[in-house]
């Protein structure tokens, strides 16, 4: 297989990783009905961990503690979007959320002329403009710029930097499955702590709300966050 092909399986691969991930959107907002958004990450992300662990285990016993180190920091930065995002959604459509939290493709060129004091070219900066601009009309056409709309962004701003760390540490590992399991453990560990300083810890009741965990662990979390680094590796 020659490199242009290995190139699009890969790009396939992250394609199918946003897809997964934006599923999470209407499921989240479904159960954040009955669970505090600290609460949900923790049970999401600790269950999809212990799935994980046990399907990867061999990865995990080869880590070493660059990789680790480099999934806490990824984990921390999913964790930072992660709470944004459930923030957002308390108050504002899945559908408005989402469109907001995948400003990150305008974040991402803007941090990167940080990072390497580097100007874009002028395409860049128009796509960029126009890109925001749509972004700012259809909040407006909801009639929505109120929190939820800073929350959004704060979650594309955060979601951007883990894409920008992904893409860094990704890069320095040849581990990339076991540093995707320890970033998943992050965040629901981070989670777990923030729900009992700041809210009532609680399991879901009942077969539905279980269901809808399942399927975020399951596809959102495993499929979408763990492969995420593989992707961006190659």
């Amino acid at each position: 297989m020659n490199e242009k092909q290995t190139t699009r399986q890969y790009e396939l691969l992250l394609a199918s990783v946003i897809a997964a991930r934006a599923t999470s959107f209407v499921f989240s907002k479904i159960l954040l009905q009955s669970l505090t958004p600290f609460n949900l990450l923790a049970v999401r992300f600790l269950l999809a961990f212990l799935l994980l662990a046990l399907i990867f285990h061999r990865q995990l016993m080869q880590l070493d503690g660059k990789t680790f180190l480099s999934g806490v920091i990824v984990g921390t930065l999913f964790f930072m979007t992660m709470s944004f995002e459930l923030q957002a959604l308390r108050q504002a459509d899945s559908s408005l959320v989402s469109l907001l939290e995948n400003c990150s493709i305008l974040f991402v060129p803007l941090f990167e002329i940080l990072l390497y004091r580097k100007l874009p070219d002028k395409m860049t900066v128009w796509s960029v403009l126009l890109a925001m601009g749509g972004v700012v009309a259809l909040a407006l056409a909801q009639g929505k710029l109120t929190g939820s709309f800073g929350f959004g962004l704060l979650s594309g701003a955060s979601y951007a930097l883990a894409i920008l760390a992904t893409d860094r540490l990704s890069h320095n590992t040849e581990n990339v499955l076991g540093m995707g399991v320890i970033q998943v453990g992050t965040i629901g560990l981070l989670a777990l702590v923030f729900a009992f300083c700041f809210e009532t810890v609680r399991l879901p009741q009942g077969a539905e709300q279980w269901s809808m965990l399942l399927i975020l662990a399951v596809v959102c979390t495993g499929f979408g966050f763990t492969l995420q680094p593989r992707a961006q590796s190659h």
